[in-house]
């Protein structure tokens, strides 16, 4: 009779999974080419968004694409977490141009992150917000995002956020909507087939009352000087599609994006411009970053 063969069970009581692969995947600059092969992925997939692109690749593959842009000269809830540079109600043209200058040259913003949904659950997104923001190279971070209130990614790269306050232009929306619409104003698509089944003549008089509600409740098209501000002005009241003009202005009334903020720890430093997705899990995420031989400037 042959002799049992023993075996020797372990059981881990806090498993970490590991997608091999990761360890391979690159950040490195990338370019619009990029963001535009995974842009419809993206939860906000409509317009167009300038600014640096970093692009995350496995070999030849595109896995995911951060990038980086301008801030928002006027920001509420920055002003709540940086109240030295808020808007008091007697700013001047000097001053004004200071605090964009000073917004320019110490602030970035992720403006879109996005990852193949082939590769997502594995952590791609939230390593390459940070290692994006340490490539940047400004003092400050920022995100605006809603998705920040579901998948708390931004977080996990080291981004503190400010809590979440409803649009001041709430009640005001509710109203507009509930006298123009039948439907929940807060879906976009019962929106848009309602305005779309309406006759000819009530679109053309509703139109101009949504391009009114929206162009003087959003500061993002507001912003800009002399002509910059006028043309911005022009393009909302007369030629921007109406259906733009309806999505923004719901999004305008009921969207509550987080504004997250994470000051980098590598700011004023030369750093790689291609570095591992794991260069991530050497530090903590408001460590500065630590290089391996090879990787030095």
């Amino acid at each position: 009779m042959e002799p049992l063969v023993s075996a020797k069970i372990q059981r881990n009581s806090e498993p970490v999974a590991e997608f091999g692969p990761l360890s391979e995947m690159l950040i490195s600059p990338g370019n619009k080419e990029d963001w535009e092969e995974l842009h419809e992925l993206h939860y906000k997939s409509t317009g167009r968004t300038a600014g640096h692109v970093y692009r995350i690749s496995l070999g030849k593959h595109l896995v995911g694409v951060c990038v980086m842009t301008s801030p928002r000269g006027l920001l509420k809830d920055r002003h709540l977490v940086m109240p030295r540079i808020a808007a008091t109600g007697k700013d001047t043209r000097i001053t004004n141009v200071h605090r964009f200058k000073w917004l320019n040259q110490n602030v970035c913003l992720n403006s879109r992150t996005v990852v193949d949904t082939m590769y997502r659950g594995i952590g791609v997104a939230y390593r390459a917000l940070n290692l994006a923001a340490r490539l940047e190279g400004k003092r400050f971070a920022e995100i605006q995002s809603s998705m920040s209130r579901y998948n708390l990614f931004a977080q996990k790269a080291g981004f503190k956020f400010a809590k979440p306050r409803r649009s001041p232009y709430y009640e005001e929306g509710i109203q507009f909507f509930g006298l123009h619409f039948d439907c929940n104003p807060m879906d976009y698509l019962a929106l848009r087939d309602e305005f779309m089944a309406k006759s000819a003549r009530e679109r053309k008089g509703l139109e101009p009352k949504l391009r009114e509600f929206y162009y003087y409740r959003s500061s993002l098209e507001k912003q800009g000087v002399g002509e910059e501000r006028l043309e911005k002005k022009r393009r909302v009241l007369e030629d921007m599609p109406i259906l733009d003009i309806l999505r923004n202005t719901q999004q305008l009334v009921f969207a509550m994006p987080m504004y997250g903020v994470y000051e980098n720890p590598d700011a004023g430093r030369e750093l790689p411009r291609t570095l591992p997705l794991v260069a991530f899990d050497r530090q903590d995420p408001s460590e500065p970053l630590v290089l391996l031989p090879g990787e030095e400037v």
